[in-house]
């Protein structure tokens, strides 16, 4: 079709909401905000961080990084039909489908505005993941996520 397409949540950490911080609603319109589109060429990886603010007033920074995947076309190829209604014979050298990029997004949201880190953190995620590397990803993440971060200025 057109190559539009809508964002899904495919995997989340934690699973469950916790009670002071809840899962942002609608994340997925925000990770793509020009819409979730393929692509006939592989885009280079994307970072962005943008602030959130909540119903009270509380700031939540979303870590955005967008990489592009290969996917299979599930559409089957048409044949061309002559005046009659009919099919026309298939070319002898089958028409090969372009290939199309579908881009994926890792996002990261926090309370605390640390940019650089967020970039680290989504790459070392996104290397894993590329590289296929037999480390788990609920691991890294939980090994991320007990990392203590010192404040700026204060006390190591």
């Amino acid at each position: 079709g057109s190559g539009d397409g809508q964002g899904q949540i495919l995997q989340r950490f934690p699973e469950k909401d916790w009670e002071d911080n809840p899962f942002p609603q609608g994340i997925e319109l925000f990770c793509q905000p020009s819409g979730w589109q393929l692509f006939t060429e592989r885009n280079p990886p994307t970072f962005f961080v943008a602030v959130l603010t909540d119903i009270n007033s509380e700031r939540h920074y979303c870590a955005c990084f967008t990489f592009w995947e290969a996917v299979e076309s599930a559409q089957p190829q048409s044949h061309p039909k002559n005046g009659e209604g009919e099919e026309e014979e298939e070319p002898s050298s089958p028409v090969q489908p372009a290939q199309l990029f579908a881009p994926k997004s890792l996002v990261l949201v926090s309370r605390l505005d640390h940019a650089e880190v967020f970039r680290n953190s989504l790459g070392l995620i996104y290397t894993i993941y590329v590289d296929g590397l037999s480390v788990s990803l609920e691991n890294v993440i939980g090994n991320l996520l007990t990392c203590i971060i010192p404040i700026t200025g204060g006390a190591q």
